[in-house]
């Protein structure tokens, strides 16, 4: 019997096949790279737990700028908005820190790390003193990453996490050793001597301050009254953010060019669009 001898067939590509694999290539690459560094500085992600991959999403859009909701039910500290009793197992730390953690040790593959610095926003949503006493003891856990002010010297590390919702102000102002810093009411500025080593942002309702919806012009006495308060949160060493604000193109614009530091938004892939998609230029308020 004859026996027949089987050749696989060898692949071939001509030039302008290679020439369209490299392509592909660079341009993968390119895009890995691009993801990877990515850093929005003037975005802030609001209530990010909402999405359906908590701090993750916030990453890979390149959000520096990030805000949990919390509530203390009996020791644990559980990332809510609402209705907090059926959410047990959604734990601040579960959900943040023991991934940032993770990811700086270079033990998480599941999430691009990030350019560090990062702003954790934490807004205490239940009692605020007996919920940061039990937010002391999770910090302390994971003090290596994170930025603290001890015995009047601040030092930056990969995380700082600032309090907003429930602010524990008086508590905090008598610490000398301690893991966390405030939002301050943009309404109520103080010329604090001590408030450099305090607040790291001053925030506030857009509504309390602004009432255009980015239909229209924007009105000048409004926008005076915004480049005022910038000017002074500025002054003061603090970055500016209005909550709540209307989520369209129109109103980031005009917050940008008053000198707003963090757009605000639930919004997170358009906000990144807008943010990346050319040069821009918006005024400087000093």
């Amino acid at each position: 019997m004859e026996t027949k001898k089987l050749s696989m067939p060898t692949a071939f590509y001509c030039p302008k096949h290679l020439k369209f694999l490299f392509l592909v290539l660079l341009i993968s690459l390119g895009y890995n790279s691009y993801s990877q560094n990515l850093r929005l500085l003037n975005g802030f992600a609001h209530n990010d737990y909402w999405h359906k991959r908590p701090l993750y999403d916030a990453l890979d859009n390149g959000f520096t700028h990030i805000e949990a909701d919390i509530y203390l039910r009996g020791n644990k500290l559980i990332v809510a908005h609402i209705l907090p009793i059926f959410k047990k197992q959604r734990t601040l730390e579960r959900l943040y820190f023991k991934p940032l953690m993770e990811c700086i040790e270079g033990n998480n593959k599941e999430i691009k790390c990030p350019v560090y610095p990062l702003t954790l926003m934490i807004d205490i949503k239940s009692d605020a003193d007996k919920t940061y006493q039990a937010l002391e003891i999770l910090l302390e856990k994971y003090r290596p990453i994170l930025s603290g002010y001890n015995n009047g010297v601040y030092t930056q590390r990969q995380v700082t996490v600032v309090i907003t919702g429930h602010k524990p102000s008086e508590m905090i102002k008598t610490q000398q050793n301690r893991l966390a810093f405030i939002d301050e009411d943009l309404m109520q500025l103080k010329q604090d001597t001590i408030s450099k080593n305090l607040y790291q942002t001053a925030s506030c309702k857009y509504s309390h301050l602004l009432k255009w919806d980015g239909r229209g012009d924007f009105s000048p006495v409004e926008k005076k009254r915004l480049c005022t308060y910038v000017m002074l949160a500025h002054r003061f060493g603090k970055k500016v953010r209005l909550w709540a604000s209307p989520e369209n193109e129109a109103v980031w614009k005009e917050l940008l060019n008053c000198g707003v530091d963090l757009i605000n938004t639930d919004k997170l892939v358009e906000l990144k669009n807008f943010l990346t998609s050319g040069p821009k230029s918006y005024a400087k308020i000093d």
